[in-house]
C-alpha cells in the first residue's frame, strides 16, 4: 500500500485547471485534480498514483475511484489492442475493481466522507453527474477480465457517455458541461483511435464517429473555460491533425492556447507541435519540443520509478520530435545536442528494453537508432563509419538499432565511393533486418516497414554510385513510395524524406523538371501529396527547388521570388551551408566536406566521387537494366 502524502508536499506545477468533486477532504480534491490533469497530459501512471493518493485521503470519495479506473484503461495512444497480455489482465482487474468501488461509494445509503486529517465524519452528497459518469465507467470494465472484443466494449462505453452528455453536456453547471463534453469526445475517439480520417480522400473514415467528435469538440470550444482546459485542447489537436485542415484558424488558435498551459507536463508542451510540423513552422516545433524535454526532465527528477515506465515513451517521443524538427530546419547542433540528451535520459537502456510488461523493446527500441538518421541527414560520413554496432550479446535485443546502424554505415561507404564496403554493410543490414520481429514499432508503424524504406533507398544509392542509373531511379522511386505509404505518425516515422534523396540525385543528373516536381510535392506547392506527407518551408526542399527554378530560368518570376524569400528565411535559421536536399548528392557532399562557403567549413563529412553532375539518359520507364526488376524482387 502506498504511503499517504500530504497535498501540501512539494509537487509539480500543473497549471490552473481544476474540477470540483464531492469530497469534504481538501487533499483528496487536490490529488484528484492532479490526477485528472495528468490524464489529459497522457501520463497515465502518474495519474493513477494521484488518484490512489486521493483515495488514501478519502476512501469513500466515489470520483477518486472513478479516476483510478479511468487511468488504467485504454486511451488514444494505447488502445486495448496495444496492451500485452499481462498488462491487459492486470489493468482490466484493477479498472473493474475501482469502477465497482466507485459505484458502491456513489450508491451508499448514508453518503459520508471521513476526513482523516480532521478526524470527523461529514455528510457529502454525490452529485448526479458524478453518478452518471461512474455508471458509464461500468460499461468499460465488466467482469474484471480483458474484453474479448475491445471494439464492442469501446462502443458500449461511448454510448453510455453519450447518454451522460445528453443530460449534463449542455447548460447547468458550465464546468461540469465542459468536462462531460471532453469525456464524451474522448470515448468517441477511442472507438477508432488514429483512424478518424481517410487520409487519401480527406473525408471521415468509414465507420468512424468523426462528424460526431467534431460536433462535440466544436461545441465545447465555445463554452466558458474551454481555452484553459488541457483535455479539450489536447483532444482537438488529435482530432484535426489528420484532417484536411490542420492549418485552420481554429486549430492554430487551439494549439496556441495549449502552449505552456500545464508547465510541468512535457506532453502538453509537445502537442501543439503536431500542428507546427504540419504547417512547416519548424522553429516553433523546435521550441515547443525543447520545452517539453525540459519539463520531462523536471518530472523525471521527482519520479520514483525513474525512467523505467511507459511514460518514457512520451519522453523519448518529445526528444525525437525536437530532433525531427531540427533536421528539417537544418540545425545540426540542435539535433545532435538533443540526440545526446535523449540517449542519456535513460541510465540503463538494457534494463529498460528488457522489461516485458509493457514490452518496452517493442515500444522504445526504435529511438536508439535516431543518431544514425541525424548523421545521414547532415552528411557526417566519417562519424557514421566510426559508429559501432551494438555489442554482439545485445544485438537481438537491439535488432532495429543494429540494422539501422548497418544501413547508415552502408550509405556512408557508398557516399565515399567505396562500393565493396557498401555492399558488405548492405548485406549485413539485410541480414539484421530479417531478425527484426513484426512486433517492433516506430509509432503507428511496424519497424519492418520503415526498414523497408531504408532497404530501397540503400539499394538505389549504391546503384547510383555504380552509375546504374535506371536501377537507381527505380529503387529510389520505390523508397519514396514506401515512405509515402507509411501509416500516419507525427512526427513521420521515417526521419528524412526519401524524396529528398531522389530529387537531389535527379537534379544532379540534369533531370531538372523531374526534380522540381518532387520538390513541389514535398513542399506542398501543389496538391499531389496529402497533407501529412508534405513538409512546407523545409530548408532542404526549398534549396533544391530554388536551384531548379534558377536552372529553368524562372528564379525571377513570382514563384521564384517567393521561394527565394522562404529559402532566405530558412537559411537564416540553419547552422550549416545547404547546397542540396541530400548530402548524397556528390557535389553537395564535396563542397560541404571542403568547407566551401563559410558555415560548412570544418565539417568532417568525407568526400564523394562520381561523374560531376553530367546528365545520364535513363529509359522512359526508369528501369533500363534488364536485371533490375529481378534483382529488386525483394523490394
Amino acid at each position: 500500500m502506498p504511503t499517504k502524502v500530504a497535498a501540501s508536499h512539494p509537487y509539480y506545477n500543473l497549471g490552473p485547471f481544476t474540477l470540483a468533486i464531492s469530497t469534504s477532504n481538501p487533499s483528496t480534491q487536490t490529488w484528484f485534480t492532479r490526477g485528472l490533469t495528468w490524464l489529459y497530459a497522457f501520463n497515465h501512471a502518474e495519474a493513477a498514483s494521484c488518484f490512489t493518493q486521493a483515495i488514501l485521503h478519502d476512501p469513500t470519495c466515489a470520483m477518486a475511484h472513478w479516476g483510478l479506473a479511468y487511468a488504467v484503461g485504454p486511451n488514444y495512444n494505447k488502445p486495448w489492442e496495444r496492451f500485452d497480455a499481462r498488462d491487459r489482465a492486470a489493468s482490466a482487474k484493477i479498472g473493474y475493481e475501482a469502477a465497482r468501488r466507485a459505484k458502491a461509494a456513489a450508491g451508499a445509503a448514508a453518503e459520508t466522507s471521513y476526513d482523516h486529517e480532521g478526524g470527523v465524519t461529514v455528510t457529502v452528497k454525490v452529485k448526479p453527474w458524478e453518478r452518471a459518469v461512474i455508471g458509464a465507467m461500468q460499461r468499460r470494465f465488466e467482469g474484471g477480465r480483458p474484453p474479448k472484443d475491445p471494439g464492442v466494449v469501446n462502443a458500449r462505453y461511448a454510448r453510455a457517455m453519450g447518454r451522460v452528455y445528453e443530460v449534463f453536456g449542455h447548460g447547468g453547471d458550465e464546468a461540469v458541461a465542459l468536462e462531460i463534453a471532453v469525456l464524451y469526445a474522448d470515448a468517441l475517439m477511442n472507438i477508432t483511435p488514429w483512424a478518424l480520417w481517410d487520409l487519401e480522400t480527406g473525408a471521415a473514415a468509414k465507420n468512424a464517429p468523426t462528424a460526431l467528435v467534431g460536433s462535440v469538440l466544436d461545441d465545447a470550444l465555445g463554452m466558458p473555460g474551454a481555452d484553459k482546459h488541457p483535455g479539450l485542447l489536447h483532444l482537438y489537436i488529435h482530432y484535426v491533425e489528420m484532417s484536411p485542415t490542420p492549418d485552420s484558424k481554429r486549430a492554430l488558435d487551439v494549439a496556441n492556447q495549449l502552449r505552456g498551459l500545464v508547465p510541468d507536463a512535457g506532453h502538453i508542451h509537445h502537442m501543439p507541435t503536431h500542428l507546427d510540423i504540419l504547417v512547416g513552422d519548424w522553429q516553433r516545433s523546435i521550441e515547443g519540443n525543447y520545452n517539453a524535454t525540459i519539463a520531462d526532465e523536471r518530472y523525471l527528477a521527482g519520479c520514483e520509478s525513474g525512467a523505467y515506465n511507459l511514460y518514457t515513451f512520451y519522453r523519448l517521443h518529445n526528444y525525437h520530435s525536437l530532433i525531427y524538427a531540427a533536421m528539417f530546419a537544418g540545425q545540426k547542433k540542435t539535433a545532435l545536442d538533443a540526440v545526446a540528451r535523449m540517449e542519456k535520459s535513460v541510465p540503463d537502456w538494457s534494463r529498460l528494453l528488457s522489461m516485458t510488461s509493457p514490452p518496452m523493446a517493442d515500444w522504445l527500441e526504435n529511438f536508439l537508432g535516431t543518431r544514425v538518421h541525424v548523421l545521414i541527414r547532415f552528411g557526417m560520413w566519417n562519424e557514421l563509419l566510426a559508429l559501432p554496432l551494438p555489442p554482439a550479446k545485445d544485438q537481438d535485443l537491439l535488432c532495429v538499432t543494429t540494422a539501422t546502424t548497418a544501413y547508415g554505415r552502408a550509405l556512408a561507404h557508398a557516399a565515399r565511393g567505396d562500393i565493396p564496403a557498401a555492399n558488405a554493410e548492405q548485406a549485413l543490414f539485410e541480414e539484421r533486418k530479417s531478425r527484426v520481429p513484426p512486433s517492433r514499432r516506430a509509432y503507428n508503424c511496424k519497424a519492418l516497414d520503415t526498414l523497408a524504406v531504408a532497404s530501397a533507398m540503400l539499394s538505389g544509392e549504391i546503384a547510383y554510385r555504380q552509375t546504374e542509373y535506371d536501377c537507381a531511379w527505380h529503387r529510389l522511386r520505390r523508397s519514396v513510395q514506401l515512405d509515402d505509404n507509411l501509416p500516419y505518425s507525427e512526427p513521420w516515422a521515417w526521419m528524412q524524406p526519401a524524396r529528398h534523396a531522389y530529387a537531389a540525385l535527379l537534379l544532379e543528373q540534369g533531370y531538372i523538371q523531374e526534380a522540381a516536381a518532387e520538390y513541389r510535392a514535398d513542399l506542398g506547392v501543389d496538391e499531389r501529396l496529402i497533407r501529412p506527407r508534405r513538409h512546407p518551408r523545409n530548408v532542404w526542399a526549398l534549396s533544391g527547388y530554388h536551384e531548379c527554378l534558377r536552372r529553368l530560368g524562372r528564379a525571377g518570376g513570382e514563384e521564384g521570388v517567393r521561394v527565394q524569400r522562404e529559402l532566405s528565411e530558412a537559411l537564416g535559421r540553419a547552422d550549416i551551408r545547404i547546397r542540396a536536399s541530400c548530402f548524397c548528392a556528390l557535389d553537395a557532399d564535396r563542397n560541404e566536406s571542403l568547407g566551401c562557403g563559410g558555415k560548412g567549413k570544418g565539417d568532417d563529412n568525407g568526400s564523394g566521387s562520381g561523374n560531376g553532375g553530367a546528365k545520364v539518359q535513363a529509359s522512359a520507364d526508369g528501369y533500363g537494366h534488364g536485371t533490375c526488376r529481378e534483382r529488386d524482387s525483394r523490394l
